[in-house]
């Protein structure tokens, strides 16, 4: 029986929030919190069953989620709201000594950059405090860095080769949307591109490396190599990896439209004047575009994310292949989210109730899979994202 507070109130904030709730043996109290509270008020309601409650809090403001957080005194605090509130949020644990647990990496708002050096960096204060903060636990990253500690664990000796692989083969009938926030979405691909090989990081322009690769039940799909936050905890913490590369499909007339606004300035992440206003480009097509959160009714397809690995086990060569495909329509049925939401929000889920059953437990800043991945392995298949194995067949990312 635990008490855990939800700060944002998206698409994944909603996923979280059903899932808790379905929970009660583990989340006994939760309190959803964000800066708009209809939106949180309109959760609760979907769940039912006045098993939410709602406040709102401005996720930047440090004193006003302290104080959020002494009036409930949750046992974990789940961050679902925009990566440039990791910090503030963590701030706010420290001062009250309270877990935290987030999804994706802080970056900072004025510079679209993935890097875990700002959270590590409280490691220590963690630490003293004894509180733990457990970082990225969403699909990826989060799912994809637990596979990667499984098939350390079980099949591999050392692991040399990681390529993680994320599909989204659904159609949501809309001319342009994002499956995530718009804003951290666009700042996510138009960023240069970077993998790691041979004890470096390797920069390229975006979007400049790509490929087909098949994925199952999907078939083959052009995969751009992207950068993305789980490579950089991973090769630390698997030094014998020797590349790691992250790929994401796109559509051609994704692609098409993002150039045309890129080259029009409507991503940009620097201010331009307005009517005598600044306004920041990015920020205004957000506010256009469709609300991830709405795409879920009549969404169609699949994702598909795993990991391809390969490495050495007693001696000899071996490859594996681990993925989940998540079907659009069946997430919809089961929490009105689309596919992309809800694999981030289980894990999500899940991560939380691997700490607060103190399957995962330690005083200080942690990234997924630095845990036992078998408890987490053995319960995410019965929450909704089962997940399938291939060992020593050839690779796709590899053909």
């Amino acid at each position: 029986m635990a008490k855990v507070l939800i700060i944002g109130a998206g698409g994944v904030g909603s996923v979280v929030a059903h899932k808790c709730a379905a929970v009660p043996e583990v989340f006994s109290e939760i309190l959803l919190a964000t800066r708009t509270k209809s939106k949180a008020d309109k959760i609760a309601e979907a769940v039912g069953g006045n098993k939410i409650k709602t406040a709102q809090v401005d996720a930047d403001n440090v004193e006003e989620t302290i104080a959020l957080i002494n009036s409930f005194k949750p046992d974990l605090l789940i961050n679902v709201a925009l990566p440039y509130q990791d910090l503030p949020l963590m701030d706010a644990c420290l001062a009250t000594k309270t877990n935290y647990m987030d999804t994706a990496n802080y970056e900072p708002k004025d510079e679209a950059k993935f890097e875990y050096k700002w959270q590590w960096a409280y490691h220590d204060r963690f630490k003293e405090a004894g509180i733990m903060a457990l970082l990225g636990c969403g699909f990826d990253p989060g799912v994809t860095s637990i596979y990667t500690a499984y098939a350390a664990k079980h099949h591999f000796d050392e692991i040399q080769y990681l390529d993680i692989v994320d599909c989204n083969a659904g159609d949501h009938g809309k001319a342009f949307a994002t499956n995530f926030n718009p804003e951290i979405n666009i700042r996510e691909i138009t960023q240069k591109g970077k993998y790691w090989e041979n004890g470096k990081w390797i920069e390229i322009d975006p979007m400049s490396i790509h490929k087909p690769i098949a994925y199952p039940n999907i078939g083959e799909r052009e995969s751009y190599l992207l950068y993305h936050e789980e490579l950089e905890s991973l090769v630390k913490n698997y030094p014998s990896i020797k590349r790691a590369r992250f790929w994401m499909t796109f559509g051609q007339k994704y692609i098409t439209v993002l150039n045309v606004l890129q080259e029009v300035g409507m991503t940009s992440i620097k201010p331009v004047l307005y009517e005598g206003k600044e306004i920041i480009p990015l920020q205004f097509l957000k506010a256009v575009l469709p609300e991830p959160s709405s795409l879920g009714e009549g969404y169609k397809g699949e994702t598909s994310i795993g990991c391809q690995i390969r490495g050495i086990k007693d001696g000899k060569e071996m490859t594996y292949y681990i993925w989940n495909n998540c079907d659009h329509e069946a997430a919809f049925k089961d929490v009105g989210a689309q596919a992309v939401s809800y694999t981030t929000g289980v894990p999500a889920m899940l991560g939380a109730k691997m700490i607060l059953e103190g399957k995962w437990k330690g005083a200080g800043v942690f990234n997924v899979e630095e845990f036992d991945p078998d408890p987490f392995m053995a319960e995410i298949g019965k929450y909704g994202l089962p997940w399938n194995e291939q060992i020593n067949e050839a690779l796709p990312v590899e053909k």
